[in-house]
Order: structure tokens, then sequence, then C-alpha cells
């Protein structure tokens, strides 16, 4: 683990094996919190008031994380979810801080301000924050957390078309895929 990272004990071994995926972030101070409310969403990433008038590359993130959501009528801890699951869903959080980077100040407060009002912003931020994981290499576990929210997780049928609206279907994550490995491999002749 990094000195910039900070991760609660309960979830250190998942948010780590995100963080490998992510070299870029190695010494991006990234702080992991859980929270007892996040409304709509199990988890958010974001970047650190304060740092948001330091430069690009003293910024800090925090990723919060809900400690409970309701699966099936049944009100569970974040932190005991499948390891690959929740490695999937820190990944997605942490593709988000990638598109963070690579804004200046202002963007960022427009970004905040394109996400509040505008549900066709949100969408194409959450597809860009799937995007960044799935060329990391996380899709093995974007999509087994996409099954999870979709298929098995008994979540409330609004949250499951709010996810199918919002984010890449997992069709649309295969297909990624075989584009990313048919220019790697292509790359490599």
């Amino acid at each position: 683990m990094s000195a910039q990272h900070q991760i609660p004990p309960a979830i250190e071994e998942e948010a780590l094996i995100a963080l490998s995926h992510y070299p870029e972030l190695k010494n991006t101070p990234i702080e992991f919190k859980f929270k007892k409310n996040i409304k709509k969403s199990t988890m958010q990433a974001q970047p650190e008031f304060a740092s948001l008038f330091k430069g690009r590359k003293n910024r800090g993130y925090k990723i919060l994380i809900a400690e409970q959501i309701t699966i099936a009528d049944t009100l569970c801890y974040t932190r005991d979810m499948p390891t690959e699951i929740l490695i999937g869903w820190l990944g997605h959080e942490l593709g988000h801080i990638m598109d963070f980077k690579n804004r200046s100040s202002i963007d960022l407060i427009g970004f905040g301000i394109g996400y509040l009002s505008s549900k066709k912003y949100i969408r194409n931020a959450e597809r860009r924050a799937d995007s960044f994981a799935v060329s990391h290499g996380m899709e093995k576990y974007i999509l087994a957390t996409k099954a999870f929210i979709l298929e098995k997780a008994g979540l409330s049928k609004k949250y499951v078309d709010r996810i199918k609206d919002l984010y890449l279907s997992p069709e649309e994550i295969m297909q990624m895929v075989e584009e990313r490995d048919m220019t790697e491999a292509l790359d490599s002749k």
C-alpha cells in the first residue's frame, strides 16, 4: 500500500487489488471511507474539496462507500460483499478518479454541476469510469459486479433500471475487451 492511500482494514485487500490495476494512481492521495448514507449509489468518488485549489498533481480524492446496502430486502454490510464484486465496485470508482485527474479545477467544478443537473452527463461520466476500468484490465471484476447487480442481488427494480440506463452493459464491455485485445495483438506484431 502506498502512503498516499488511506484504506479501512475491512476492505484493504480488495482496495489494493483494485489499485494494482491503476499504477498511475500509486502516488495519488486517495482516502477510502465508509459513510452511513450515500444517496442513489453504493460508492462515490470525488476530489477533496480543498485540493481543488491545488494543481492537478497535488489533488487528493476520496471514495465514499455506503456502510450498508439493501439486498433482497435484507440490510447487508458493504464490507461483507463477495471479494470480486467489491473489487469491481472499487475499480469503477478508481475509473472516476482517472477521469478527474485529467481535468482542471474549473472543469471539475463544471463536472460536479453537470453530474447534479443532467442525466445525460451522469450517463457519460459513468460509462467513462467503466471504460477506464476495462482499459485497465478490470473487466472480470466489472462484469462480476454487473452480474451481481443486474441478476443476483435482488436489488430494487428502480436501482437495477438505473444501472442498465447509465452504465456500460456486459455486452458493451465484452466488445471493448475484444477491441482492446485485438489492438494489443496488432501492436505486438
